[in-house]
């Protein structure tokens, strides 16, 4: 099999990417582990930068989403000193997109089955070879046969435990990396929302997190140790100990039900330079992970897909390789800014296990500043909806 681009990956910046790619002329082949029904079963973010949503109106997915995605002005931060809100289309006249990424997901499958992309699922053993050449080429199994697909370049957007970051030496490759000391119990209900935006608690006995999918599915969150697992938590436990953490005018108000999805994630930073090697681009998870306080993870894989697809398009219809070439420098500019954003996030919203009192004071004055400081709501707000590309 032969084609301009293999893509390694069929999560939300690998179908992006194809989309984007075959919409300009160039050809692709996607190669995907899982089976469709397993990429479209996990659960995800769901808050879009306005970037993302005219990336994803761009590529031809944006309909359903703007039909059925929930567009915020703001969100709610919840502080031991009270309730207030930043207001982002007044701060800096943008917004942010509530839609969850399986949605975004299951649209961009359905766009490109409309083109009649190349999709393979079930692609086990994936191999890449001669990525600093000018012939690289992907070998994979299915169903017990050795396929290879030649190619000119190859997208690694196959995520943290993927095959594509491991395959650019050690040599070359540097890792830098924070693990936080806590994680995220995430509870998925068939309830309303708490209130009509996110909602950000820092509270005495931990983070919390109010947040949503649409008008009848909720999603939420509650700091806990990395020691406890789901079985720790019943659903009466989870509810009641959210209740506390958040303000008494949701908690009061909030309807609870059966969870219908319970996991707990560990939180961690990371980035990987370069995101290119030879004929090799690192996109999405691949290259970065973010903690989700920020909601960024999403939002930095079509910020990759963004300066990918416009780089691979130079190089595949008009010989041009500026783009190839800048690549890495441009996307990581862009990371290491939601880096810093998704790190200011966290530590200013999460309680460590070894936080002194002086700490702790710390964290307090730096929401105070936050709740009163016109330029400190700016700035939250400019990074919140999203950077520009």
């Amino acid at each position: 099999m032969k084609t301009q681009v293999a893509i390694i990956g069929a999560g939300p910046a690998g179908l992006l990417l194809s989309q984007l790619l075959n919409k300009a002329g160039v050809s692709t082949v996607v190669l995907e582990r899982q089976t469709r029904e397993y990429v479209l079963s996990r659960i995800r973010a769901g808050v879009l930068e306005w970037s993302t949503v005219e990336l994803l109106r761009a590529a031809g997915c944006g309909d359903r989403m703007d039909r059925e995605g929930i567009p915020h002005d703001g969100c709610y931060l919840s502080t031991a000193h009270g309730l207030f809100r930043v207001d982002f289309k007044e701060r800096c006249g943008r917004q942010v997109m509530v839609y969850g990424q399986t949605e975004v997901t299951r649209d961009l499958y359905d766009a490109q089955d409309a083109i009649g992309a190349t999709i393979i699922h079930e692609a086990a053993d994936v191999a890449l070879h001669n990525l600093g050449g000018d012939a690289p080429y992907v070998i994979y199994q299915k169903d017990g046969v050795t396929h290879r697909i030649n190619c000119d370049y190859v997208a690694g957007c196959d995520g943290f435990h993927g095959v594509s970051r491991p395959t650019i030496p050690a040599s070359v490759r540097r890792d830098y990396e924070r693990v936080y000391p806590f994680g995220w119990l995430g509870v998925l209900s068939r309830t309303p929302p708490a209130a009509d935006e996110l909602i950000y608690a820092n509270h005495p006995r931990g983070f919390a997190l109010a947040s949503m999918r649409n008008a009848n599915l909720s999603r939420y969150y509650i700091q806990v140790p990395l020691s406890d697992t789901v079985e720790d938590w019943s659903d009466d436990a989870f509810w009641a100990e959210l209740k506390r953490r958040l303000p008494s005018r949701f908690a009061d108000t909030m309807k609870t039900g059966p969870s219908i999805e319970k996991s707990i994630a560990p939180l961690r930073s990371f980035v990987s330079e370069p995101m290119r090697w030879g004929r090799l681009f690192l996109c999405g998870d691949s290259a970065h992970i973010v903690p989700p306080t920020g909601a960024k993870g999403l939002n930095l894989a079509a910020s990759d897909v963004h300066y990918l697809s416009r780089a691979l398009i130079g190089a595949c219809t008009a010989g041009d390789l500026s783009g190839i070439d800048s690549y890495s420098a441009d996307a990581l500019a862009r990371v290491w800014q939601a880096m810093r954003f998704s790190w200011w996030m966290t530590t200013s919203l999460h309680r460590f296990p070894d936080q002194s009192e002086f700490d702790q004071k710390i964290q307090e004055s730096e929401l105070d500043y936050l709740a009163r400081s016109d330029a400190a709501q700016t700035a939250m707000a400019e990074n919140y909806t999203g950077l520009p590309f």
